[in-house]
């Protein structure tokens, strides 16, 4: 489901930039000799054989420098929260720096796999790595190409070792019929489904289910169709009161978010996190973070609907911060309750992160699709057919 995120780290002028063009055999990232060229995390998407899909992401220098260096620095680390396989490019002239070792040692911590990147060995001032190291490693010059095919054959080795994750087939038999409702409103993009849709049905057909896709006006219409009731119904959150009114009780139902927060978040934790809102205040901070960055519309899920129906909900006025993309706050504390989006655009490292660290902080964390089935009274329907202890 997603593609392997590659972090490219390293000091200014260790080559990152020229080495991610000889890795891909594009010009995807401005090479320059002028320090800090690369002032954003920059990502591209692509085929990288024989790895497959991935995200590159070229990073800014980690010894950059005054107060806009220290904002780029924290950008810089905070990609460590998605990447699946790091590599840290180091620039052969100088060797390893205290920068360098401190990065080695978050990849420890982070628990993530990487790779130690000697660039420049084309230099005649390029000094020999000759102390075996305790992890990979590897020297090359980006700007000859020497071993970079050897550095590309490496990068299998290093993606992470675990168990496929699964939206919600692993519950489900081939040939089970499942309905998905997918509304078309103003936020439903012309021409195609949104992306938690489009990965469901996927995993819905590689699982040979029959699948029935309808809106929720056709609804009634479309399982009355139907020779047999189906074994689930998967919905728009946001419809979830109407299509819980207008499905009969002994069909199972949930929603798209629900299936995201199973699979790549922590569903017991957002169950147990919806609690936190029965307490909530007047001016206490709830963070409401989703990871993409599409327009907002008019009736936006997170900045318009999900405040409003919290008013209703508690009768309070807390004050809500939003989020987006790959921003997440460090510090917690201050938050009485934090809600998440389902996460499609996000890894599942990152989703995992940002729930591990909701609990550290010891702060409730919650789903979109789990607050809405709670406030509109539905929450232990929607989550019956995950048989949570």
């Amino acid at each position: 489901m997603d593609r392997i995120h590659i972090g490219i780290f390293g000091n200014r002028n260790s080559g990152k930039s020229t080495l991610i063009n000889a890795i891909t055999g594009q010009d995807l990232a401005i090479v320059s000799e002028i320090k800090g060229t690369t002032t954003d995390p920059v990502q591209k998407t692509m085929e990288l054989l024989p790895l497959g899909p991935v995200m590159i992401i070229d990073t800014p220098g980690l010894d950059d420098e005054g107060e806009l260096g220290k904002l780029r620095i924290a950008k810089t680390l905070n990609i460590l929260n998605k990447t699946d396989i790091g590599i840290l490019v180091i620039d052969a002239e100088t060797g390893i720096t205290r920068t360098d070792e401190k990065l080695i040692e978050l990849f420890g911590k982070k628990r993530v796999n990487f790779l130690l990147v000697f660039n420049k060995i084309d230099s005649p001032k390029a000094k020999i790595q000759s102390i075996k190291l305790p992890y990979p490693a590897i020297s090359v010059s980006a700007k000859t190409g020497e071993n970079i095919e050897k550095l590309k054959n490496l990068l299998p080795r290093l993606k992470p070792n675990k168990p496929e994750g699964f939206l919600i087939a692993d519950l489900l038999n081939p040939q089970d019929v499942v309905v998905l409702v997918t509304p078309i409103d103003e936020g439903a993009p012309k021409g195609r489904i949104i992306l938690p849709q489009q990965q469901v049905l996927r995993e819905l057909l590689d699982k040979h289910c029959s699948i029935m896709v309808t809106q929720p006006e056709e609804l009634v219409k479309a399982i009355e169709n139907l020779k047999t009731p189906p074994r689930l119904v998967i919905t728009d959150s946001q419809v979830f009161q109407k299509v819980n009114s207008l499905l009969p009780e002994d069909i199972p139902l949930t929603s798209f978010s629900i299936l995201f927060a199973r699979c790549k978040g922590n569903l017991a934790q957002a169950v147990q996190g919806i609690k936190a809102l029965e307490n909530i205040q007047d001016g206490d901070q709830i963070l409401i973070s989703e990871g993409c960055t599409h327009h907002r519309q008019c009736g936006d899920i997170g900045t318009v609907k999900l405040p409003a129906w919290i008013r209703e909900y508690t009768g309070k006025e807390p004050k809500f911060t939003f989020t987006s993309g790959g921003d997440f706050p460090l510090d917690l504390k201050k938050y009485k309750l934090i809600i998440q989006c389902g996460g499609c655009m996000l890894t599942e490292r990152e989703m995992q992160y940002r729930y591990k660290t909701a609990a550290d902080a010891r702060v409730p964390m919650t789903n979109y699709g789990i607050i809405i089935a709670h406030i509109k009274g539905i929450l232990e329907r929607v989550i019956a057919p995950f048989h949570l202890a």
